[in-house]
């Protein structure tokens, strides 16, 4: 004779889904935002006041400087949920998933994809209703071809609410899929992401608004990633710079109307004086966005050997070759200005010591260090990122992505000293400028 539970079982598998109970549909969240502070957030590149905890629970950002606040964490695959409100008619700001630890050369944005949260934009290429795309190197191949190309999938439909209404987001990303629901429909998505994992990022952009209700799911990641689709991890870095003022700056009277902020960028008009770190630092890495702002012209300048002497014409006299030149500047480093990377339009490129290169009390092998190996500057007008480590009395520079001095040895440099921002009489523009003390 068959038990009971021998019975009821098989009847049990019969029966429809329908019929047996739901799963707890809040099983697995967690909330991203606790509703009183920013624990589990990071301010990457924004004022500390960008975004600020409000009653009710929800965070308020001000849009002011243009920059991201980021989770403490990498996310993978997930099902991530907010509201938010936008408080003025063309207000702008955005989620990003899969996000770098830090933005991306000459931009105040990571590497990303962004999930649009605007108000009132429309045009062909652009809505105010969800769009998803890839932004500053990385990829994606949206749902439905893009208008103009671009790597970016417009909504289905539009669902959004305007000014002062709230709107719910819903978004899944999965092994290099993303798919967007507002207000309750999918209406956007791409696929073959690169990154697939990363932070996420809230965006300030210009304009007040409000979010509540930031919460997430993880879901299962069941095979191993290539580590060329992880985003890069936070390892340590400071941003010095907040886009509002010049909180740790040491700003003088001389220095007004001539550093100014403008936004995310720190711009110099030449007329003043150097700019220096209210703190001291020894052993760091430091990086640095930087770019020509003011008119070029044609100028010969020396040619500067690997060796660390400079070029001479068959006669003996000084070589120089026509450059097209907006002027000089560099990065100070242990307070003095002899031990400056330099920032320049020689032919030599920029990162050289000029201060130990000309030095004829130094060796040659020190000489010879602290010239660049090759010139890579970008174009003039266009931004450069510098890459500084300095341990002890070793310097090594990288200036976009490639390394100009190697290891290179600046006997008797200090031990610890302040920063600066040379002046040297020519308009450039300073953004991203982040420390990590060793």
């Amino acid at each position: 004779m068959k038990s009971r539970a021998a019975v009821v079982l098989p009847l049990l598998a019969a029966l429809p889904l329908a019929c047996v109970a739901p799963a707890n549909p809040d099983e697995g969240w967690v909330n991203l935002y606790n509703g009183k502070d920013l624990t589990g957030w990071v301010n990457v590149n924004c004022a500390d006041d960008t975004f600020t905890p409000t009653e009710g629970g929800m965070l308020f950002c001000n849009g002011l400087p243009t920059g991201v606040m980021r989770t403490e964490k990498m996310y993978r695959n997930f099902i991530a949920e907010f509201e938010y409100k936008h408080m003025v008619t063309g207000g702008n700001a955005g989620f990003f998933v899969w996000a770098d630890a830090l933005t991306s050369k000459g931009v105040p944005f990571s590497r990303s994809i962004e999930v649009q949260i605007i108000d009132g934009w429309e045009s062909d290429n652009w809505t105010s209703h969800g769009d998803v795309f890839a932004i500053h190197g990385a990829r994606m191949t949206p749902d439905r071809p893009h208008p103009a190309g671009w790597e970016r999938c417009l909504p289905s439909e539009r669902r959004a609410n305007g000014t002062g209404e709230w709107n719910k987001f819903q978004i899944t990303a999965i092994d290099g899929t993303i798919k967007l629901a507002v207000n309750g429909k999918e209406v956007a998505g791409g696929y073959d992401i690169q990154p697939r994992q990363g932070y996420l990022c809230l965006e300030s952009e210009g304009g007040e608004v409000y979010f509540r209700n930031l919460r997430i799911k993880e879901l299962p990641s069941e095979n191993p990633i290539d580590a060329t689709l992880v985003a890069t991890e936070d390892v340590g870095f400071k941003s010095i710079y907040n886009g509002r003022d010049f909180e740790g700056w040491d700003l003088k009277p001389e220095h007004e109307g001539h550093w100014t902020v403008k936004d995310w960028r720190m711009d110099y008009d030449g007329k003043s004086s150097d700019l220096w770190s209210l703190a001291e630092y020894g052993d760091i890495e430091m990086i640095v966005d930087w770019r020509w702002s003011g008119p070029s012209h044609k100028a010969m300048l020396p040619v500067v050997l690997l060796d660390g002497s400079e070029d001479k014409n068959a006669d003996g006299t000084p070589k120089r070759v026509e450059v097209d030149e907006c002027g000089d500047s560099g990065i100070y480093l242990r307070g003095s200005s002899k031990s400056q990377v330099n920032i320049w339009c020689w032919p030599v490129g920029s990162g050289e010591v000029y201060g130990y290169r000309t030095d004829r009390r130094m060796s040659p092998e020190v000489r010879a260090g602290v010239t660049p190996s090759v010139n890579a500057d970008a174009p003039l007008g266009e931004w450069n990122r510098f890459y500084i480590k300095m341990v002890g009395d070793r310097l090594s520079v990288a200036l976009n992505g490639q390394v100009v001095i190697e290891n290179a040895q600046l006997p008797g440099v200090a031990e610890r000293g302040r920063i600066a921002l040379q002046n040297h009489g020519s308009p450039l523009q300073f953004a991203n400028i982040y420390i990590r003390e060793l």
